[in-house]
């Protein structure tokens, strides 16, 4: 039964009844109803329990601001904890329960606490849980993280899909009220790309809770027929039931839309939230504002709530919100909310009005009391009646409901996501965005517009501006005079009301109260960012909407000094709660990661290759042939035919970064330690990049194409690292730089042909001459291919010491490449071999990679001193690359290291130990970065980052390995255990 539905009104469909659930008692509403707008209906007032001394909570709000009625909703995989019953439609068969009470919602033994609370005020725990020291991990740890959270999550896998997208436009509308409606009817009529978007399920916000009319039209309705026009410009894209949560750099705004949790049947294939991210030229913030609390006693009993949110139970979900309502307000709202009380019929009790001038407009025949203060509310469970304080004397009322109005907070929180701190205004008593919001307009009352037909003149308005910009000329949209609307007088902040008896709360999710934040002061916590670490207040899942700016008056109330002083806290993304599988999109089981495959990955297919991942990609391991029953077996032919004949190996992975520009030189010489202004046309050359502390960051050969035109390869596992870097630079550091960058390793397949034959077998393919005489070691160019038929990029680069070449060819053309090349090669003995070979070939020559440069190395640790420029005016890490520490001789440094007896073996990561010293810390000498068997050497063989390294080559060592059980006699030795007078690189 509805017992507090009213016959008429409001815009529910009662043709299309909802049945639903509450903690197992089924209820029913209407479409149309949040739940709510439903329980309310149902005269379901108590819905939570707050945080820490589980009092009752009530409906506090009708929006996204809501810190008491959160419940869980869903079964199984579709649990959801913390849902804001405020926000969430009502939908037939809806399942939720109330949270953070046991064992039940009217009988919480958790409400014990409030018993307590003159010994659980603000930072009790800092003072409370420092004795006996061994009692925190034994008793208090385990007895807060049991007490922590409010709802539960599910152990179950949630069965739904989500998605990612990106949208672009010419103008992005954050918010469908007055403002935003009228801005994206300006815009959409004016032809630019539109996309509006609301957190609502209908477009028109606060219009929907309204009774004035505008032109001939209710409110209400203009709303739906603004709506109906936007629909139908195939330039403007509306989505409801989507929130935008954070503005970004470049003007990209993160939004999440709520797809399908609003419905019980889900449509197959359709996600249930679709993460996007919107890039816009210009941006109209038209948010609104929040309306703050009052902080009395007793503020937080159910039934008493903000007078906006009354509003629109009553006149949007046809829902009374007692029998007998008073009305304490600080400003010119409150008496619209009496008038429309009084015309459905509920009892209005009086109007509290804390100011003692001005005649405001409205109120119907309600009892005004001038100069009044709600000192205190009676009632547990439900609200039974308000004491007022006024003229020195009380008086009671008997009332079962109390909105209240302390005054409008823009909602502003976008607009200081990109670092900008919001500003105090003492005419609006609130804070107002930040004057640099360049690409971000804000409009209506975001920007402290009081009234809505000036709401309405600024959004359209702001849009006429920006089309104008945009390069569209736009007359800005009219809707007629405003009849009903209230003043949009802000009145004066009332932080708080003097002589409160009972508790009043100023965040209610985390109780809160003045007494806390008073204390916080004394206690020199009075700083609004140590306020709220010290107190809670703000940290809960509303952050501080409701709570903030209160909390901020009562501070600077305590300190003697303006709200300007004390400031606001951070405000960063998320602006609300964003659900982790939005944020993962199809992320997630097989699709985890994306499978990234090579242009080369059906050509290594095809040829057996047995594959791995590494990052991102599936690589090409080792490719068994028949009667090898062993990786080691392929692995060992792959190597010895390599250094005896040839092989062929897909290196697409390698990040692929095309530089240029008129100072694209000059701009790697800074990149990188060693020089490359002066690099000849037609050279390569390997680099070492450094961060600023001077350690490597990362190594890669760059071939210099052009005069302005630069290749840059990458290890594969930092190619989006060093992108990401290099675009640092370029735009943060050196901005003056005339650099382009692009990543372009998908854009081509690249190939290492190695050995001895590998310049008869590439002969056959490339119709340049490239003899050692023509195309030496490190040379970098152009070339044709098959007659002419296709061009590549032709690099002399050797990963394995032997003579070798890497060819980048187009994509679509790696695989036939791949083929022609072994068909070339067939006479010769080619091979195709993968990485584990690979790897074998690179520590037989002392080649690093990121076993070696793991972030704590410099370049004379690998023996690269020599690389690092002592004449460049400057580098990243030049500063810091020589400081003391970076240069101790006893540094670990690379060396190589063998079993004393060839049968014998040890891992990557094993320690080094002196000759004769026990396994312990203080006798740790350094690691096994890497190791392999080595076919050529006849043994394990590998690379160790060791005490004074270089210096000790010939000592005998042990190989350790706890983990293992391992202890392994050994030699240390030069890394290079291959062709150490590099013949073959050169032949």
């Amino acid at each position: 039964m509805n017992r507090l539905r009213l016959s008429t009104g409001g815009l529910i469909d009662r043709s299309r009844p909802l049945s639903f659930t509450f903690d197992g008692r089924k209820m029913q509403g209407f479409a149309g109803d949040t739940l709510a707008s439903a329980l309310l209906a149902n005269g379901q007032r108590l819905v939570g329990r707050s945080f820490k001394y589980h009092r009752p909570r009530g409906i506090l709000t009708a929006g996204a601001a809501e810190p008491n009625a959160l419940v869980t909703i869903g079964r199984d995989g579709r649990t959801e904890p913390n849902t804001r019953a405020t926000v969430q439609e009502l939908y037939d068969g809806l399942v939720a329960r109330s949270q953070n009470r046991w064992p039940s919602l009217d009988f919480d033994i958790g409400a014990v606490n409030g018993m307590l609370s003159p010994f659980l005020g603000a930072g009790f725990y800092y003072k409370t849980f420092m004795w006996p020291a061994d009692f925190w991990e034994k008793v208090y740890e385990p007895v807060i993280r049991k007490a922590a959270g409010l709802g539960r999550a599910t152990r179950e896998a949630d069965p739904d899909g989500y998605e990612k997208c990106w949208a672009h436009c010419d103008l992005l509308i954050i918010g469908a009220g007055p403002a935003g409606l009228a801005a994206a009817l300006t815009a959409g009529r004016a032809g630019l790309r539109v996309i509006l978007a609301d957190e609502g399920a209908l477009p028109g916000g606060s219009l929907l809770s309204e009774t004035a009319t505008i032109g001939d039209r209710p409110a209400p309705q203009l709303a739906a027929d603004i709506a109906a026009e936007l629909h139908s410009l195939p330039n403007v894209r509306v989505l409801v039931r989507t929130t935008v949560f954070g503005w970004y750099d470049g003007n990209v705004f993160g939004a999440v839309e709520r797809v399908q949790k609003h419905v019980a049947e889900l449509r197959a294939g359709a996600p249930v939230e679709r993460l996007w991210r919107i890039a816009a030229t210009q941006a109209i913030l038209a948010t609104g504002s929040e309306e703050r609390p009052i902080v009395f006693g007793g503020n937080d009993i159910p039934g008493v709530m903000t007078a906006g949110a009354m509003r629109t139970y009553l006149n949007r979900h046809a829902v009374a919100p007692g029998k007998s309502v008073a009305v304490f307000t600080t400003n010119d709202s409150g008496y619209r909310l009496a008038a429309d009380l009084e015309a459905a019929g509920v009892g209005v009790a009086a109007i509290i009005d804390s100011r003692r001038e001005g005649s405001p407009v409205g109120g119907g025949s309600a009892r005004v009391i001038k100069g009044g203060l709600v000192r205190d509310a009676k009632g547990g469970k439900a609200l039974a009646g308000v004491t007022i304080a006024v003229d020195g004397s009380n008086e009671t009322l008997d009332v079962d409901a109390l909105a209240m109005s302390g005054g409008f907070s823009p909602v502003i929180h976008l607009a200081c996501h990109r670092g900008g701190r919001p500003i105090w205004s003492d005419a609006h008593g609130a804070f107002l965005a930040p004057q640099d919001t360049e690409g971000l307009t804000l409009a209506g009352s975001a920007a402290g517009v009081g009234s809505l037909s000036a709401c309405l003149a600024d959004g359209a308005g702001h849009a006429a501006r920006l089309a104008g910009l945009l390069g569209r000329a736009a007359q800005p949209a009219v809707f007629g005079p405003v009849a009903g609307e209230g003043t949009g007088d802000a009145g004066k902040p009332l932080w708080s009301v003097p002589g409160i008896r009972g508790k009043a709360f100023v965040d209610f999710q985390n109780d809160v109260g003045l007494k806390d934040l008073k204390l916080a002061v004394r206690e020199g916590y009075g700083h609004v960012e140590l306020a709220k670490r010290y107190t809670t207040n703000g940290m809960a899942t509303d952050q501080g909407k409701l709570s903030n700016i209160n909390a901020i008056g009562l501070l600077a109330e305590a300190r003697g000094v303006s709200p300007a002083e004390v400031g606001t806290t951070t405000f960063r993304p998320f602006y609300t709660p964003v659900s982790f599988g939005a944020l993962t999109g199809a992320s997630h089981g097989k699709h985890f990661q994306p499978v990234r495959k090579s242009p080369l990955h059906d050509w290594a297919a095809k040829h057996g290759a047995t594959f791995v991942e590494t990052g991102l990609w599936y690589r090409s391991a080792w490719f068994p042939r028949a009667g090898e029953k062993t990786w080691r077996e392929s692995v060992d032919r792959e190597v010895r035919n390599v250094r005896l004949n040839a092989g062929l190996c897909d290196v697409s992975m390698l990040g692929k970064i095309e530089i240029h520009g008129r100072d694209a030189a000059e701009f790697l010489n800074r990149v990188y330690a060693n020089a490359f202004l002066k690099l000849p046309l037609g050279r390569a050359r390997y680099g070492l990049m450094l961060r600023e502390d001077g350690m490597i960051y990362d190594d890669g050969t760059t071939s210099r194409l052009g005069e302005g035109h630069f290749f840059m390869t990458t290890t594969t596992a930092y190619a989006a690292g060093v992108m990401n870097h290099l675009e640092f630079c370029a735009q943060a550091l050196w901005p003056d730089l005339d650099v382009r960058l692009a990543s372009v390793t998908d854009q081509w397949a690249q190939m290492a042909i190695a050995g001895p034959k590998a310049r008869t077998i590439l002969q056959a393919i490339v119709d340049e001459d490239i003899s050692g005489e023509a195309f030496p070691f490190l040379a970098a160019r152009e070339v044709s291919l098959f007659g002419g038929a296709l061009r590549g990029r032709l690099f002399r680069i050797s990963f394995s010491g032997e003579l070798a070449y890497e060819i980048a060819v187009p994509a679509g053309f790696g695989e036939s490449v791949a083929d022609a090349l072994m068909e070339a090669g067939e006479a010769h003995g080619i091979c195709a071999y993968g990485i584990e070979a690979l790897g074998v070939l690179r520590i037989e020559k002392g080649h690093v990679t990121h076993n070696e440069i793991n972030g704590t190395v410099v370049p004379a640790d690998l023996g690269f001193g020599k690389m690092v420029s002592p004449t460049k005016a400057d580098f990243i890490g030049k500063a810091m690359v020589h400081r003391e520490g970076l240069t101790a001789p006893d540094r670990l440094r690379l060396v190589g290291v063998k079993p004393l007896d060839p049968a014998a073996t040890f891992r990557t990561g094993a320690h080094i130990l002196a000759k004769g010293t026990e396994a312990t810390l203080e006798n740790d000498q350094g690691y096994v970065s890497s190791s392999a068997f080595s076919p050529h050497v006849g043994s394990t063989i590998g690379l160790a980052l060791v005490r004074n390294g270089p210096e000790r080559h010939g000592e005998e060592i042990v190989v350790w390995n706890g983990l293992m059980g391992e202890t392994t006699p050994a030699v240390l030795c030069d890394p290079v255990f291959v062709d150490p007078a590099n013949e073959k690189l050169h032949a």
